[in-house]
């Protein structure tokens, strides 16, 4: 090794990211841009030499994903001129527009869905026939098309260009980069510090970043981490010159053709590119490890593959029927199981940042980066970054599931993304032991980290399957009766879909009260309603917390933010001596809910269930059926109502129990589709309101916060916005006028005096009070109570107006009922 190569490498940087692609460079940039430059990225060979390289490089404002549509808008804005402005690298846009077709009601659906997610963004879109489509397309063959989606600002970039730009950019602001220097281990130190060992020596880091596209799940086991993505492979072809091409003045916007094509058609200079994500036979390379030798890695075409689709191209534009093909693109991208990026803390470990499994780099690549950015230097992202993160995995993501998942998006990748769109391989992963009780019983189920939860239950004839629609979906009123049953009856959940902590210690409470905004509960069995807070004072998760003894704590969350308060316990400890134990697996839990769930319990426990001997947001440890278990009394649904927790050996027992009871009293199994709109008839904020992105005053959750406690997390950024003469927005509770047909999804505009103000967050039809109920993100000036709005449903405006109190029992007296007092006749 010479003298000149190590001294390419330093040896100490703040930050070093593993990866020269769009997503390495994009975050080198971001960094100094918010104000790290002692960044030091290393590349193996050449940047753009994995995935990025051969990227079609395209980028569209059609999305139904609020976030991910604030990353797209700045990433246009970027390619369009910003960058290039900045660095002088030309990225060689070419904003050329596009269109996305509609054959279906379904399709045409998903369009106006996104038309109301545009509107709240402020994107150039509309909603065309084919006549406007031919007019500036006159070459695609639209028999049978109904409609379009015109988004006239997309284009495509060069990827090289792009992020070569990006690189030009950081190092500018003082980043390094160094080429031709391939890592070949990660490691922490003792001191928390990370050690990357290369080719070209060893670099320590405070904070290290895995941007290793199709390597960054074997560079993630150097680590001992387990980063669930696969390496499916996508091809593009290039055609001979287009004659008809020659002759035009300006480039023909990009087609989007879901259903046909399965993919993209676009002009390519003066030829056509078409993409294909076959939908089925998905390949995949590299399941267990990518060559380090791979540099510009192409595979053959597999014609046969691709062949339904690409003879679907041909007859969609005919003027390439008769063409030969130029070049042929049949490259690596990394798919993680879900389809969304890995971008956030790695699971476990502190300071270690995944910037990977993007499997549209191009894309969605700078605003994501500028985000994780954010998160590393600042504390929180300004998006949120539920769906991306990557501790939304657990455990169970094994390499043998990740490879079906991974097949399983890739052939979804040009399907409608209905809402609640259920993805079925590799289940059940985490069945609970009410599972194939239920399951008899009519349940159809959603995975939640990698639990099995009822979503609903098929009843009157209708069949045990997910239905998907835009619109009102066909398990509309079943849903209904199920709430009806709660609100009339009682009803039974399993929810052992959550996170479920215990935590003990001698210096236990101390410790958890220095984490959380509100007051710990004083009395052994206690509950207290809390939140973990970032240091910008932003909203990480919603937690119970449950007083069990003097030094034992039983803490509650929903189940996909299991390991980020796993990370954060671990995280926060300073020395205290506590011992934390997950129970999320051991124990399951279930909730009964409704003016009877006294009168079905009673009868299986000896326990007194009065208020004087059982009161409202309390815990007990009690029996039910011969089986111990905690029960608390509190209830998501606003009725009387008891969560009881349990090991799993004995759920069965106290269910067969319960429901032996009840049946007689009209208990009604429920899922969680009535879940959550019985929570937004009671006006209770679950999250999609809670979101890293927001402050609790934002959230409007201040009777949540002790501000005269000595000290918690995130306290001077809280006491700093509840301060501020005006917040950025504020979390509202809406009454919106329904249509019997269509109730919203979340993501839709709201409007005040036409103009968009906001967006809603949460939304759902309140069967009990007949109004679609909605919780929105909004301006201040449209968060006054009364206030008159709109919300834009189905690209439809729909009057709204902001409500001050809950619409199901305001004073919140249900949940408190006492028991009935029976009178001896004389």
């Amino acid at each position: 090794m010479s003298e000149t190569e190590t001294s390419k490498l330093p040896k100490h940087a703040r930050v070093v990211i593993v990866g020269g692609g769009i997503m390495g460079c994009g975050l080198a940039y971001h960094l100094a841009h918010e104000g790290w430059s002692d960044v030091v990225l290393l590349e193996k060979a050449e940047l753009t030499s994995g995935s990025t390289w051969h990227a079609a490089g395209q980028i569209t404002h059609s999305t139904s994903s609020f976030g991910l549509g604030k990353c797209v808008g700045y990433n246009i804005d970027l390619y369009s001129g910003l960058l290039e402005e900045e660095t002088g690298q030309s990225v060689t846009w070419h904003g050329c527009g596009s269109f996305r077709l509609a054959y279906t009601q379904d399709e045409m659906d998903w369009l106006r869905h996104t038309m109301s997610v545009g509107r709240a963004l402020k994107f150039p879109m509309e909603l065309v026939s084919p006549d406007r489509i031919r007019e500036l397309h006159p070459f695609y063959n639209l028999d049978g098309v109904l409609g379009g989606l015109h988004t006239p600002e997309d284009g495509h970039a060069d990827p090289s260009g792009v992020t070569q730009a990006l690189a030009i950019g950081a190092r500018k602001l003082g980043v390094k980069i160094v080429r031709r220097c391939r890592a070949t281990d990660i490691k922490q130190q003792a001191n928390g510090e990370w050690k990357v060992s290369t080719e070209l020596g060893d670099i320590t880091c405070e904070h290290v970043v895995n941007a290793g596209g199709t390597y960054a799940r074997q560079m993630g086991e150097w680590s001992g981490l387990q980063l669930p993505m696969t390496s499916m492979t996508h091809h593009y072809i290039v055609t001979d010159t287009v004659p008809e091409f020659l002759e035009l003045d300006q480039e023909l916007p990009v087609i989007r053709d879901d259903k046909l094509v399965s993919g993209y058609i676009r002009m390519e200079q003066k030829c056509g590119l078409i993409g294909i994500y076959e939908k089925e036979n998905p390949n995949t390379v590299w399941e267990e490890f990518c060559p380090w030798e791979a540099e510009n890695e192409l595979f053959e075409a597999d014609y046969d593959r691709i062949m339904p689709w690409l003879e679907n191209a041909m007859d969609r534009m005919p003027i390439f029927s008769e063409l030969g093909i130029k070049r042929e693109v049949h490259g690596a991208i990394s798919h993680p199981p879900d389809g969304h990026p890995l971008i956030g803390p790695a699971p476990g470990v502190r300071n270690y940042w995944c910037c990977c499994g993007t499997q549209i780099g191009i894309g969605w690549g700078p605003g994501l980066t500028r985000e994780l950015a954010r998160w590393m230097v600042h504390g929180a992202a300004d998006i949120s970054m539920r769906e991306f993160d990557p501790r939304r995995f657990g455990d169970y993501a094994d390499k043998d599931w990740q490879v079906v998942k991974a097949k399983e998006d890739y052939c979804l990748r040009h399907e409608i993304p209905f809402p609640h769109f259920n993805r079925l391989e590799g289940r059940p992963v985490k069945p609970s032991p009410l599972y194939e009780r239920l399951k008899e019983k009519g349940a159809v189920y959603e995975e939640v980290y990698g639990h099995e939860r009822p979503r609903w239950f098929a009843r009157n004839g209708l069949e045990q399957r997910d239905y998907y629609s835009f619109k009102r979906a066909e398990w509309h009123d079943v849903v209904g009766e199920e709430m009806r049953a709660v609100r009339s009856a009682a009803g039974i959940m399993d929810i052992s879909a959550f996170t479920k902590v215990e935590l003990t210690g001698r210096d236990s409470e101390a410790y958890l009260d220095r984490l959380v905004a509100n007051r710990l509960p004083k009395k052994v069995g206690g509950i207290a309603l809390t939140h973990i807070l970032n240091r910008r004072g932003r909203i990480e998760l919603e937690l119970t917390v449950v007083r069990l003894e003097e030094n034992r704590f039983y803490l509650v969350c929903a189940a996909f933010f299991e390991q980020r308060l796993l990370d954060h316990l671990a995280q926060e400890l300073n020395g205290e001596a506590v011992t934390v134990r997950n129970l999320s697996t051991e124990w399951g839990a279930m909730t009964l809910n409704g003016p009877l769930a006294r009168d079905i319990l009673q009868p299986n426990t000896s326990a007194r269930l009065d208020n004087a001997a059982f009161r409202w947001l309390t815990a007990q440890e009690i029996e039910v059926a011969g089986r111990k278990l905690w029960a608390l009394r509190m209830s998501y649904a606003g009725e009387l109502g008891w969560e009881f927790h349990i090991p799993r050996e004995d759920m069965l027992a106290v269910y067969d129990a319960l429901w032996k009871t009840g049946e007689p009293l009209g208990l009604t199994d429920y899922g969680s589709f009535a879940m959550n709109a019985l929570r937004l008839e009671k006006g209770f904020k679950g999250a999609g309101e809670l979101t890293n992105e927001v402050t609790l005053p934002e959230a409007d959750v201040m009777r949540f916060v002790k501000l005269d406690k000595a000290d918690f997390l995130g306290k001077s950024a809280t006491v700093d916005s509840a301060e501020a003469a005006e917040l950025s927005w504020i979390c509202v509770y809406l009454e919106v006028e329904p249509d019997g047909l269509e109730d919203g999804h979340g993501g839709e505009a709201v409007l005040l005096n036409g103009e968009a103000v906001g967006a809603t967050s949460s939304v759902a039809y309140g069967h009990t009070v007949g109004k679609i109920l909605a919780f929105a993100y909004v301006r201040p000036d449209a968060a006054t109570p009364g206030q008159e709005l709109e919300v834009v449903i189905m690209n439809s405006p729909r009057k709204a107006r902001v409500l001050e109190v809950p619409a199901y029992d305001p004073d919140s007296l249900l949940p408190r009922t006492d028991a009935r007092v029976e009178v001896a006749a004389e």
